[in-house]
């Protein structure tokens, strides 16, 4: 099974379901089985407890239009710990999503975060981080691979996934290599050659995963990261979905009684 684990529902219809149809178009040409799936159709980096609300609902909109094929997300914001955790218990607990997504709205070493990550621990879901380092400078609450690595320490019970590696993936997984709770992600950025070895090398094939960040990047650039990497045939089963499909396990906790 084949299982992108990083992937967003805006720009290619008006309903979450159309989003659905139009990239599983793409993913059925490419052989990918899954789309995890997070953030919905407002992209703020600011959102309003009403934004989050929209988000989650749209992703969840998408999980029960094509539970086979799409695992969501909750869309989570230390500006608004009460709606967050309410989401976590909807839509984690008693409903059919698998993990969080936080991303700009605080750089995630920020103590907020904590009431959020310690409930996701309770409810045994990974939580994948939005990272980068740019050359022109990150937005002001942005997080780069060092506030995850202090997150991480600080919630050691916690699994996280690096999105993006880091961005500047070198450097990225280098610096949260140590840290044996951190998982990265390939996606989001150029299709270079060496990324999938390198992460390899320091982190072990069993803390890789692949994410595409489809739309903004394409399905098949991101997944050539995979197919083309110097690899065992075990080394490319757990990076392209026996990490993900280990890592978001929905049977482990839906809620179900």
């Amino acid at each position: 099974m084949v299982v992108d684990c990083h992937v967003h529902l805006h720009g290619q219809g008006r309903t979450a379901m159309e989003n659905v149809d139009f990239r599983l178009g793409y993913a059925d040409r490419l052989g990918i089985d899954v789309l995890i799936v997070s953030l919905g159709e407002t992209l703020k980096h600011q959102p309003t407890a009403d934004d989050i609300e929209a988000d989650n609902n749209w992703v969840r909109d998408a999980v029960e239009y094509c539970p086979e094929r799409i695992s969501g997300l909750v869309y989570a914001s230390p500006n608004h710990i009460d709606q967050t955790l309410d989401a976590m218990e909807r839509h984690i607990h008693d409903g059919p999503m698998v993990g969080l997504k936080m991303w700009v709205c605080r750089r995630c070493s920020d103590p907020g975060y904590d009431a959020i990550v310690e409930y996701a621990v309770e409810l045994g879901v990974p939580i994948q981080q939005h990272t980068w380092m740019k050359s022109t400078g990150n937005l002001e609450t942005e997080s780069t691979p060092w506030d995850l690595l202090e997150l991480a320490r600080r919630h050691p019970r916690a699994q996280f996934v690096m999105a993006h590696s880091g961005g500047n993936w070198e450097k990225g997984i280098r610096i949260v290599a140590e840290q044996p709770n951190i998982a990265i992600d390939l996606c989001g950025g150029d299709p270079e050659a060496g990324q999938t070895e390198y992460a390899v090398s320091y982190l072990g094939a069993e803390r890789v995963l692949f994410g595409s960040d489809a739309t903004g990047r394409s399905f098949a650039s991101q997944l050539g990261k995979v197919t083309g990497a110097e690899l065992t045939d075990a080394q490319r089963q757990l990076i392209l979905g026996g990490n993900a499909s280990r890592l978001f396990a929905p049977e482990e906790h839906s809620g179900a009684e």
